[in-house]
């Protein structure tokens, strides 16, 4: 039942806006409240991330049709039909009208539904000949047209020009793949693929990652062997950063900034499970997590600590071959997985380039002479990722960048930065670091 469908959306839409919450979480939850089947499932979400992946967008179509601005209930309607009519070619206009009207009047707006009708009618009729939005050319254009900060804009296009600018926006705006990664301590790859073909589930491999497979989407937890630990999560660029460490069998792995455990799970499979590996994070709850995963997953090798990657432990020190730090950051390069980032303001992470220096300097002590340091983050900001290896290098003399290769990536000056419209992955910065 399709309006089923738009009510769950509806709903996680709502508590996102009211209450602050994640859209995967919100999104789960009216899932299981309706019972919907995969089919109703995949079209809930997909209306659900695609409204606040174009927010901006939608406000400024739907606004231009309004003689005053419509209270926030009503907006998220609105929002909702105006996405079924701009964003995807799959509903009919009349679907997508009659059924937001319908779902106007069950919500409580029911003497609004006139309203929402002759809006929604208005936009469908336009469809084919949408007015321009102006500015193009400008910050104001790519945050009307794409639903991004202006600040975030501003700085893009200083640091990257207004066409790779636009085009890391536009590629936030697509829904994006999932990541699975083998497990081949259970099992071997053309196993499991063998599984997601028998379970008519298409795939494609990367042959740069061994076992790294890509999915349209769909829920994690139904797909063939998650309660039995043959794979997990994790995306290309996040995989690449420990198969560009390359930790092998025996060697001791700090992973430094580790929760939810994702290169602590890779690096323990490409050791073999031999070796150790200590995961650390700030707070226990998100270890929790870490624990959960290597269970499931039967790694043995893990060892977590709640711990403050800025305070110093004695016992750590020179005490690692390989320090993974992928730092706190803005999170910048998942808006198209976590489009509630787009809320951050520039002045909210103004403090995060001191936060990674002072990890930065703390975790460096704990690398054996000759071992490495990997520095990542999951943005793509200049401050948080050149800029930062490159004031952590002229601090420490005792470190040198270290140029590295993987599959058609080529690093330069030890620095990689990946780009979802260049490399099809999250926004994601890699620094590889020698202890001389």
């Amino acid at each position: 039942m399709e309006n089923g469908a738009r009510l769950a959306a509806l709903e996680a839409l709502q508590r996102c806006r009211r209450d602050g919450a994640w859209s995967a979480q919100a999104m789960d939850a009216a899932i299981r409240k309706h019972g919907l089947d995969r089919r109703d499932a995949a079209l809930a979400t997909r209306l659900c991330l695609a409204v606040l992946q174009n927010e901006d967008y939608l406000d400024w179509h739907i606004d231009r049709l309004c003689s005053s601005a419509p209270e926030k209930g009503l907006r998220d309607l609105l929002r909702l039909g105006a996405c079924q009519l701009l964003l995807t070619d799959r509903i009919p206009q009349h679907a997508a009208v009659g059924e937001t009207v319908a779902l106007c009047r069950a919500s409580g707006y029911a003497r609004a539904a006139g309203f929402c009708n002759a809006v929604l009618r208005r936009l469908a009729e336009s469809r084919d000949a949408l007015p321009e939005i102006p500015g193009e050319g400008t910050a104001e254009y790519l945050h009307t047209r794409y639903s991004h900060p202006l600040w975030l804009a501003e700085r893009l296009i200083a640091q990257e020009g207004y066409g790779r600018a636009e085009a890391f926006f536009r590629a936030n705006n697509v829904a994006p793949p999932l990541c699975l990664q083998v497990n081949t301590r259970k099992i071997c790859v053309s196993d499991y693929c063998l599984a997601l073909e028998r379970a008519e589930i298409p795939f494609e491999k990367e042959e740069a990652l061994p076992g790294c497979l890509t999915l349209s989407g769909g829920s994690v937890t139904a797909l063939p062997g998650y309660e039995e630990g043959l794979f997990y999560v994790q995306d290309r660029a996040a995989r690449a950063a420990v198969e560009i460490a390359a930790p092998e069998k025996g060697m001791r792995v700090l992973d430094a900034c580790a929760a939810p455990g994702g290169k602590s799970f890779a690096a323990s499979i490409r050791m073999e499970d031999e070796g150790s590996i200590l995961a650390c994070d700030l707070q226990e709850k998100k270890l929790r997590r870490v624990r959960e995963g290597a269970d499931r997953l039967g790694l043995r090798c893990i060892e977590t600590r709640a711990a403050d990657g800025r305070v110093y432990d004695p016992t750590l020190e020179s005490a690692f071959d390989i320090v993974l730090c992928d730092a706190p950051c803005s999170g910048l390069g998942v808006i198209r997985k976590r489009p509630e980032i787009r809320k951050k303001s520039d002045a909210e992470i103004a403090a995060l380039p001191a936060i990674q220096a002072a990890i930065l300097d703390n975790v460096s002590r704990y690398v054996k002479p000759g071992g490495m340091l990997l520095y990542s983050t999951c943005t793509v900001l200049d401050a948080e990722n050149t800029a930062q290896a490159r004031a952590f290098l002229s601090r420490h003399a005792d470190f040198a960048a270290e140029d590295f290769a993987l599959g058609s990536i080529r690093s330069k000056e030890g620095c990689y930065t990946f780009w979802p419209q260049i490399d099809a992955t999250d926004g994601f910065f890699v620094c590889k670091m020698r202890k001389i």
